[in-house]
């Protein structure tokens, strides 16, 4: 999943190793992201699955904001906050886990990253921000590429939903950005990040019913993923990302992320054994390039969507 924070400090600055390294970090927590939710939904249900997980990032967060220190939100600021943690967390991760039950890792990662498609059409449609022809252009060609990388990876006749929700997860995902673009000067990246996933995970106690059950009976391999998912993709690659965005152009750093589903579908062939077909490879390439050419907009500079 692509995941933008409001810088912490500092200025921006040609990127060193420390960023380079960061940057690779954030790819490879991201890119896990897949492998580990196919994992655990072994033994977790999906919202379950998005509970224990966001759990786990919680108390880390915690963690983090004890030793750095966050800002106390303003009464008024809490619906914000809320909206927030219900689609980055609730619903993103929910509509996902549910996603993943029948499409592979590697085809879910290059459908997260159809992110920024869906905020040209939430720019246009909701927050009157005209479209140019080329940005249309570019959204219809990518949205071809991930209806081409559902029919691959299930196959024609066996197509349905699971494909459908992987893009409501990144629909959501949009509109957290969206809103947290346009209030984001209110508070720093980590005070945000840290009252996002703990509203976010509030929400799912919806879930919480069992899941004790599904944590003792999931074998310690299984909750092993789950960790890391909670420690890595849900908490430290948010803190990454947001040193790589305060030290470094954020368009550039932002081209890194494509690197993300071509990672993930490596991952999936050495730990789950998935093998994406030529229709899953060709539609990703549809997807990728298409989103790329929305950043990269004849006569306007990089986009950041």
């Amino acid at each position: 999943m692509e995941v933008r924070c409001v810088p912490f400090e500092g200025s921006v600055s040609k990127p060193g190793a420390k960023v380079v390294l960061a940057t690779m970090f954030v790819v490879l927590c991201w890119a896990y992201s897949p492998i580990g939710i196919r994992i655990g939904l072994q033994a977790y249900e999906p919202g379950q699955l998005a509970l224990m997980r966001f759990l786990i990032a919680s108390v880390f967060m915690a963690l983090i904001a004890l030793l750095k220190g966050i800002s106390r939100p303003r009464l008024r600021d809490l619906p914000w906050l809320a909206v927030l943690g219900f689609f980055a967390v609730s619903l993103h991760h929910i509509a996902l886990n549910y996603g993943q039950r029948g499409v592979s890792a590697g085809a879910a990662s290059v459908l997260a990253q159809s992110t920024p498609l869906f905020s040209t059409l939430l720019a246009h449609f909701v927050f009157k921000d005209r479209a140019s022809g080329w940005q249309w252009v570019c959204v219809l060609c990518g949205l071809l590429g991930a209806g081409v990388v559902v029919a691959g990876d299930r196959g024609v006749g066996d197509m349905d939903a699971h494909g459908l929700l992987i893009l409501l997860a990144a629909l959501s995902w949009s509109l957290y950005f969206s809103l947290q673009k346009r209030h984001s000067h209110r508070y720093d990246g980590l005070t945000v990040v840290c009252y996002t996933v703990w509203s976010g995970t509030l929400l799912l106690f919806i879930s919480a019913p069992g899941i004790l059950s599904a944590a003792r009976q999931a074998s310690a391999s299984v909750n092993l993923a789950v960790l890391i998912l909670g420690i890595f993709p849900s908490a430290l690659a948010y803190l990454a990302w947001a040193y790589v965005l305060a030290h470094s152009n954020v368009s550039r750093a932002s081209m890194a992320l494509y690197l993300i589903p071509p990672t993930a579908m490596l991952m999936a062939s050495l730990v789950l054994a998935e093998r994406p077909s030529m229709m899953v490879v060709v539609g990703a390439v549809i997807v990728l390039m298409s989103v790329l050419a929305l950043r990269l907009e004849p006569g306007s500079g990089a986009k950041v969507g």
